[in-house]
């Protein structure tokens, strides 16, 4: 009996253990997910008497990260803790030791790993570099929790490093200019979520935003004046590498050169002049890859480059080259077939082996897009991948290294579950062991036709934390549901960095409604999303000199609303959520003719006078379906064809906004036949 008993003690004391750990598990926030963590019992208190200690080989970059984090820990604790380290290390609450203090200046393959013990009585964290210590005190300071006893972090055990060396954002600085303001606190963002590379792309057809002192007219003529002083580059440049973040540069070429050519038109392909371009899209202006003129003006410009960025890569884009006019120019075309090259393919090779040598001799490793992959380019080049997964994964077997975009390009409007799908490295890739360590990880797109520095964090940070994830954690950290319950917890947390991608909505509504209520317009915004990918061209036709202040623009990804509606909807409980149902339809209704009031005094809102029929047609809609579900009446073919048709003209685009609510009304249409 006495064992029957010690059996069921035990089977119940590891029920409570695996349940205590499920609790923990559940209500983790952490973002990148470690990749390995052991929760564990206890808990560190966190009182006014919170200290630090430091050991090992410490410098002022970690020392002054530590300080940062603590003042982030004093905005979410409302305590003031003391300026100064500890000098106590046995008996502070949060121990750091530092094996090396790493490179100064951050390098592909640095070593961000750490290890972070937390009990009731000290966290300690180690890590090999100042780097690892600076991704371990972010985990850290998501950990913080709190309830009615007051703030503490739970007791655990993590073992952590990244999967991939390489995550980037790229942030296209040119064709809308971003301050320096903005570029640093992406930058904060940027290290909060791990991320370790800065892709800035500073040529473009719309603007040359860096300062040359040798070749002075490319800026001064070819930017309207918003351009980065060098001495602004070395401060983002250190600014970044105190966050343990690599600055990589991008000068596109030979296509996307209309800035360069504005000042230089004799290295163009096609006689000037030029000017710099307004609109948005694919443009005819290429550098001439047989005038020598091209290659003295480059070279002046690269060893200056080169001097200026440190990091040990430079992008040279090299993509969408259409070559009209190489094609139009019978120099060029003589040129090719007197030195035997096929086609533009293989002329912009030529141009690129030439670009190459300018940047060896400046020490730097040569990156491009996918154009760029040739079968003779040289394999130290980089390929970057627009193109996916299969144009990635045949340059690594063909021997080069690589970095995926594909599926992450954050201006095309998608929500944060596709980005969060697409992997480098899918379970199911045909790579050997040695050609998956080619595919050095991934980057983030801000192309930033339709973004000013108003917008820009709307557009990166509703999203950029779950594809930060895909980039550190295990590939088995997919699940797309928690991923949004961290993600909402995480957004909310980066606000501390002065980061606006929620601050900045309700400005912008409050600014179009004429200083009316949002609260009507607010449950619009929340259902509707910009347009995908490049049909805003289309549908709303701007210049780059067009204020980026429309509805459109307040509009983000993932629509809040429509997303929690729609999981409400997917859970297939009609009758039981009904109640629930109704009050989101009446709500839609009665906010819809509010809105269509307020319309009628705030001019820029006219465009949205649609929109809001729609959404009072939607509630209406509703409402009749909640009363059918509610006294089990069953619709008939005609009234359930008139709704489907009536959806089917709501889920047009509008002001280059769509409802992203549609198909689960349909959903809801169909069950009142009682299928």
């Amino acid at each position: 009996m006495i064992k029957v008993l010690l059996i069921f003690t035990l089977i119940l004391s590891a029920f409570f253990t695996v349940s205590a750990q499920d609790f923990q598990t559940a209500r983790r926030n952490l973002m990148p997910v470690p990749a390995n963590i052991a929760w564990k019992n206890g808990r560190l208190p966190v009182t006014k008497n919170f200290t630090v200690a430091v050991s090992g080989k410490t410098d002022e970059r970690l020392k002054i990260y530590i300080f940062r984090v603590m003042r982030r820990l004093e905005g979410r604790t409302i305590f003031e803790f003391s300026r100064d380290l500890s000098t106590d290390a046995a008996n502070a609450s949060l121990l750091i030791e530092t094996i090396s203090t790493g490179n100064a200046t951050p390098k592909l393959g640095d070593d961000e790993s750490y290890n972070l013990e937390i009990s009731d009585k000290q966290a300690k964290l180690t890590a090999p570099t100042t780097v690892g210590a600076m991704r371990g005190l972010e985990t850290f300071l998501q950990l913080l929790e709190g309830d009615k006893d007051g703030f503490y972090f739970p007791a655990v055990s993590i073992s952590d490093k990244p999967r991939f060396p390489w995550r980037g954002l790229m942030i296209d600085s040119a064709r809308h200019f971003q301050p320096v303001e903005v570029i640093k606190r992406n930058l904060d963002g940027m290290a909060a979520v791990k991320l370790n590379v800065l892709h800035w792309h500073l040529t473009e057809d719309q603007g040359f935003r860096v300062e040359t002192k040798r070749l002075p007219e490319l800026h001064l003529q070819g930017s309207d004046g918003d351009f980065y002083t060098q001495e602004q580059i070395r401060e983002i440049i250190r600014y970044a590498a105190d966050r343990g973040i690599r600055v990589m540069p991008e000068f596109d070429m030979p296509g996307h050169a209309t800035a360069w050519v504005v000042s230089h038109p004799e290295i163009a392909s096609a006689p000037g002049p030029y000017k710099i371009e307004r609109l948005p899209g694919i443009f005819d202006p290429t550098l001439d890859p047989t005038n020598e003129k091209t290659y003295k003006l480059l070279e002046v410009f690269f060893a200056e480059m080169t001097a200026l960025f440190p990091d040990a890569y430079m992008h040279i884009g090299g993509d969408e080259n259409e070559g009209k006019q190489w094609n139009a120019n019978p120099k060029i075309q003589a040129f090719m077939k007197k030195n035997n090259i096929k086609d533009n393919h293989a002329l912009q090779t030529y141009f690129n082996k030439r670009i190459l040598k300018f940047l060896q001799k400046g020490g730097k490793i040569m990156m491009g897009w996918d154009e760029i992959f040739q079968p003779d380019l040289p394999k130290e080049v980089v390929i970057h991948s627009w193109r996916g997964q299969k144009a990635l994964a045949e340059a690594a077997r063909q021997g080069f290294t690589g970095v995926l975009s594909n599926g992450y390009y954050i201006d095309l409007m998608f929500p944060a579950s596709q980005h969060y799908v697409v992997d480098p490295l899918p379970a199911d890739t045909t790579l050997n062991a040695e050609e998956q360590k080619r595919i050095l990880g991934g980057e983030a797109t801000m192309w930033s036709e339709w973004v000013s520095p108003e917008t820009i964090d709307s557009r990166i940070w509703s999203r950029m934390p779950a594809i930060a994830e895909r980039f550190w954690s295990p590939r088995e950290v997919n699940d797309v549901e928690d991923m949004y319950r961290r993600l909402e917890v995480i957004g909310t947390q980066l606000e501390e960095l002065g980061l606006t991608h929620r601050k900045n909505q309700p400005i912008l509504l409050r600014r179009l409604a004429n200083n009316q209520d949002i609260s009507a317009l607010q449950t619009l915004v929340s259902l509707i999303e910009p347009v995908k990918e490049y049909r805003r061209y289309q549908v709303r036709p701007q210049t780059m000199l067009s204020p980026l202040t429309g509805l459109i623009d307040a509009a983000q990804a993932d629509a809040n609303g429509a997303r929690k509606f729609n999981k409400l909807v997917s859970n297939r409980n009609f009758s039981a959520d009904s109640t629930k149902l109704k009050m989101i339809f009446s709500g839609w209704k009665n906010d819809a003719m509010t809105l269509s009031a307020q319309i009628e005094k705030a001019p820029a809102l006219s465009e949205a006078k649609q929109l809001a029929a729609d959404l009072q047609s939607l509630g209406g809609i509703g409402l009749e379906i909640v009363e059918m579900l509610e006294t089990r009446k069953t619709s008939g073919a005609e009234w359930r064809d008139a709704k489907l048709k009536s959806l089917t003209e709501i889920a047009k685009q509008k002001a280059g906004l769509e409802f992203q609510v549609i198909e689960s009304m349909k959903v809801l249409v169909n069950a009142t036949s009682g299928n």
